[in-house]
């Protein structure tokens, strides 16, 4: 027996759960006795006889799942034995089966110029919906489906063998395991998003918690893209007593599909699930918690109950190449939750009143009553009214002019209400209300100049006043008509919006 320590550099990891995989599959190596990988340096370090194992099979082991693998600090492997006849099947079949993985990665780079450009407000296409934000959230479940496939395939194979052997049909024992996992992500969602709720108990607090939750995602979505590789250093450590508990379920429940699916949801290992868990924290809602991971548990199905057939046309490269797509995809959720976090904060950085604020606050004469009907601004007994409706589709309208130091009666009625835009806060004007059925008079004073926002409880309905030193019917049209409100869609029974129940 000749014992060697060998290192090699794994480049392709996107979490710590990488380091099981590449371990799992080398230390499945006749001759090799120990293996330690850092994610966070993609250093992979193995002792191994060298009389039974070759350095070419433990390359070939954890290139096989996916990674690139090469010697530290030596030139990328090409396998022992291969003839130039062989070399060239093989990249002709490399480049059949990248080319998948590279229409993931450009799906998921026109979805972020796509995205941006709403936000920015520079083109007029569809707004962002809380509707478009579940389908992101499904498309960032289909595509980590295939990091779930290195994790937890062999579960899915163990319960199909044995089902088979016994008789069961594959698709009844499939949908346990798909029912298991999606009732785990969804408790699992509602208790982050309950632990989000307790501690962001004001406006503030829930905007603050977004924010983070928001700078998280963003980072974790340029680690999976590893632009920035010491941000590789950023993780979090699971407690070891869940791992353990995890580990021991898992092997002796290895043929039960159903308990299977529902240890998914405590394999807070997972990069990408930490992510999501993170996201619904920042919501500061059970319901939206909830929603939030079982649209994503769902995106992860498909992939993980179809691995059979997609591992077959799908190269390991090329599913590295998809999970950078996710990445990207990720990061546009993180942008999106910080923009919420900063609109409920009332801090004047979010993108809606940035574009509000370009618009210039213009003098003029005060105007007769008959002049500003169209503005949906009188001015009666010293107070400037406007009339707002709340319906399942948000407000209407939801953006108005306003006169600085003239008190304002904002008249609204509420007809058709639900979990949603039952509650409204101005955080400039330290205003937050329930909304009542019929109507209701919130009274106020705008005493500067600028454009103010305001949105549901949740920040996922926005609104927006613009406030000038006088109003001149055309100056004040022509702001309505400039400033950009980001619409939040249907909020009840309609579908969109912040998808909260009445």
């Amino acid at each position: 027996m000749s014992m060697i320590k060998d290192k090699f550099k794994a480049t392709g990891m996107v979490c710590d759960s990488c380091e099981k995989i590449i371990a799992k599959a080398v230390l499945k190596l006749p001759g090799v006795k120990s293996v330690d990988v850092d994610y966070v340096t993609e250093k992979v370090e193995v002792s191994y006889d060298s009389e039974t194992i070759s350095k070419s099979k433990i390359r070939e082991a954890i290139e096989e799942k996916g990674y690139v693998c090469k010697e530290d600090n030596q030139p990328t492997y090409t396998p022992v034995g291969y003839t130039n006849n062989q070399k060239i099947v093989n990249n002709q079949e490399n480049k059949k089966q990248g080319w998948l993985g590279w229409t993931f990665a450009a799906l998921g780079f026109l979805l972020f110029i796509y995205f941006a450009w709403q936000l920015y407000g520079r083109i007029e296409l569809p707004q962002l919906t809380q509707n478009m934000g579940y389908g992101l959230l499904f498309v960032v479940g289909l595509l980590t489906g295939f990091h779930c496939v290195g994790m937890c395939g062999g579960f899915v194979v163990s319960y199909t063998t044995k089902g088979a052997r016994e008789g069961k049909k594959a698709y009844k024992l499939h949908a346990s395991y798909g029912i298991g996992k999606t009732i785990s992500y969804t408790i699992m969602g509602s208790i982050f998003g309950l632990i989000g709720s307790i501690v962001a108990f004001t406006p503030f607090m829930r905007g603050f918690a977004g924010i983070i939750a928001g700078l998280f995602l963003v980072i974790y979505g340029l680690k999976m893209l590893n632009i920035f590789p010491a941000l590789r250093k950023f993780r979090i450590k699971i407690p070891t007593f869940i791992n353990k508990f995890v580990k021991k379920e898992e092997k002796e429940n290895s043929n039960h599909p159903l308990i299977i699916g529902l240890l998914n949801g405590l394999m807070i290992a997972c990069g990408p699930l930490q992510a999501i868990y993170i996201m619904a924290a920042g919501t500061g809602s059970m319901i939206e918690g909830a929603k939030m991971l079982f649209v994503f548990g769902l995106g992860t199905l498909p992939v993980m109950l179809g691995f059979g057939y997609l591992t077959s046309i799908i190269s390991k490269k090329s599913t590295h190449k998809i999970l950078k797509a996710s990445g990207i995809i990720v990061m546009i959720l993180g942008i999106i939750m910080i923009n919420r976090g900063l609109a409920l904060t009332g801090s004047g950085y979010d993108l809606n009143t940035l574009s509000a604020n370009i618009i210039p606050t213009t003098n003029g004469n005060p105007t007769s009553d008959s002049n500003t009907e169209n503005l949906n601004w009188v001015f009666k007994d010293g107070y400037q009214e406007i009339r707002m409706e709340v319906n399942r589709y948000g407000w209407s309208p939801d953006k108005f002019v306003l006169k600085k130091d003239v008190p304002v009666k904002w008249i609204i009625d509420g007809k058709e209400l639900n979990g949603c835009n039952n509650a409204i806060q101005v955080p400039k004007y330290n205003l937050n209300f329930k909304i009542k059925q019929g109507l209701q008079t919130i009274e106020f004073t705008p005493t500067e100049s600028g454009t103010v926002s305001w949105s549901c409880w949740m920040g996922m309905i926005p609104g927006v006043f613009v406030v000038q030193d006088e109003v001149n019917p055309n100056s004040a049209q022509e702001s309505l008509d400039t400033v950009q409100v980001p619409k939040g869609g249907s909020c009840g029974a309609g579908g969109g919006g912040c998808g909260c129940g009445g």
